[in-house]
């Protein structure tokens, strides 16, 4: 049973207490400078020490989510019972200032004091905490050894093999809850669990445990990623060169490596297209297709307003913008209920897609909605799709040498199905074989690309071809083992001079 001395004024006004508060306070600004808790990222939590209450029983102070780390106050902070109970909030304060709330990570926080008895935890969103995850996109766990900084993390020595269990992120940090409780359940011996993506939480006996424990992974995956960029192992004692180094291979000039083979074209199974700036001008999508969903959409909810796919359109859209609010994203505007009448519905509506347009969104939820907007305008023939002229060739070609050929792009499926379906020279769409959205992944991770590979069928990704423009999307298909080119056509972003990959300038070229 919980002391009920310990939720009296007298004890809650007591040192100790506002030493914790203080405390979490001095950390953050401590950690603001090292990138831990900056753009109001990041948490801190420590017990209230007191030699005379059960660690069990020890008041609990916690950062609120949001704000500013570097210039919180001890006035700031929220103090909680043993069993995670409220007991003080501080008061709010006035405009700029965001509203106070307790950090989302609290229920994250409360798994490690039940479950480790931990008298600190420190949710960090260091740099390296989050690439060290992206190295390995389907990894599940960090590992190093014979790394003298290894001697810092809890029950660790220099010839000990660090293991850091790694999670799945999630769109709230509250949802990572239960696969973060299961990590710690099946890694007795980690005081720690990274996030892809993301970031790490460390936890420690006590504050200054947390905090040294916390620098030493932060010095470990900054080591680690340097290594990884010299083609070094630093999963091994020996530290010897890496096997297959994907993250900082570049493509030669005749294909990609796998195994320190080089692909041939008879390996080549299936080929995935990028449209923009690939398949299709970049202008075709800026100066004409985006002005028309935007010059139509009022038109398209207004006459379509009480079918079901625009009410699904409607509610997607609802769902992004409650988030986008929630986030501070410019031009958003929240979206009335349903029974405030269409035309407020829509007003507001017309108000956050042209807010999206503008940022050149890649969201599903726009995408769709645009995707059903372009269908009205290709079957009144207001639009006509727009390909390269060597592309209808060479996907004649390549399917009648039987090579598979799919579409990814971020725009929806249905928008790429009409594109392909609806050109100047008729309809493409016999010779694609499937076409591939944002709903598996978004065309910057690694992980999006592993996905596909899933889908096509194939026994090595290495078997894949994915043409695009855009670099960073080939680092990550490049990553996940595929075969890249870059595409240069007239109206393509510039490259990096060092980018490493064979480019193209027309589809005959593969």
């Amino acid at each position: 049973m919980a002391n009920p001395m310990l939720s009296s004024q007298e004890y809650l006004n007591s040192a100790p207490v506002k030493e914790a508060c203080s405390l979490v306070a001095e950390l953050c600004r401590l950690f603001y400078p090292q990138g831990w808790v900056t753009g109001t990222g990041g948490s801190i939590t420590v017990k209230v020490h007191d030699d005379s209450i059960p660690k069990s029983d020890q008041l609990i102070v916690m950062s609120p989510s949001g704000v500013q780390k570097e210039r919180m106050e001890p006035e700031d902070m929220y103090v909680l019972s043993g069993e995670g109970d409220m007991l003080i909030e501080p008061s709010q304060k006035p405009y700029p200032h965001k509203p106070l709330k307790c950090t989302d990570c609290g229920p994250l926080f409360m798994k490690a004091y039940k479950m480790r008895g931990a008298g600190a935890v420190i949710h960090s969103h260091g740099m390296e905490s989050c690439i060290v995850t992206m190295m390995n996109p389907s990894a599940k766990e960090f590992k190093m050894t014979h790394m003298e900084m290894i001697k810092g993390i809890k029950g660790h020595g220099y010839r000990d093999e660090l293991v850091v269990p790694i999670i799945e992120n999630q769109p709230q940090e509250s949802q990572l809850t239960d696969s973060f409780a299961e990590a710690i359940e099946a890694y007795p011996k980690a005081t720690a669990v990274l996030v892809r993506n993301h970031g790490i939480f460390v936890w420690g006996d006590t504050w200054i445990s947390a905090k040294t424990q916390a620098e030493c992974y932060h010095y470990l995956f900054d080591a680690a990623i340097r290594l990884y960029q010299l083609g070094i192992d630093w999963t091994t004692p020996e530290h010897g060169p890496l096997s297959v180094p994907r993250a900082i291979q570049q493509t030669p000039a005749t294909g990609g490596l796998e195994n320190n083979n080089y692909v041939t074209e008879s390996s080549r199974k299936c080929i995935v297209l990028d449209i923009e700036g690939t398949t299709t001008p970049i202008s075709f999508v800026t100066d004409i297709l985006f002005p028309y969903a935007r010059d139509n959409v009022r038109k398209h909810l207004l006459s379509t307003f009480d079918k079901e796919e625009t009410k699904a359109d409607i509610e997607l859209i609802r769902v992004q913008v409650e988030e986008d609010c929630k986030n501070g994203v410019a031009g958003a505007v929240p979206i009335p209920a349903e029974n405030s009448g269409r035309d407020c519905v829509v007003d507001a509506i017309v108000t956050n897609v042209e807010a999206m347009i503008k940022a050149d969104r890649k969201i599903t939820s726009l995408k769709q909605l645009q995707g059903h907007i372009w269908r009205t305008g290709f079957e009144s023939k207001e639009l006509q799709g727009i390909v390269f002229e060597d592309v209808p060739g060479v996907l004649k070609k390549w399917h009648s040498e039987g090579k598979k050929v799919y579409i990814y792009s971020s725009g929806s499926r249905e928008a790429q199905r009409l594109l392909f379906g609806n050109t100047s020279y008729g309809d493409l769409r016999k010779y694609l074989c499937g076409f591939f959205d944002t709903t598996v992944g978004n065309k910057k991770e690694t992980r999006s690309y592993l996905e596909i590979a899933q889908s096509l069928g194939v026994d090595s990704e290495s078997q894949i071809l994915f043409v695009t423009d855009v670099y960073q999307e080939a680092v990550a298909a490049n990553a996940a083992g595929y075969e890249v080119l870059i595409s240069i056509r007239p109206g393509n972003a510039p490259l990096p001079s060092d980018h490493g990959f064979r480019t193209i300038a027309s589809f005959v070229e593969i």
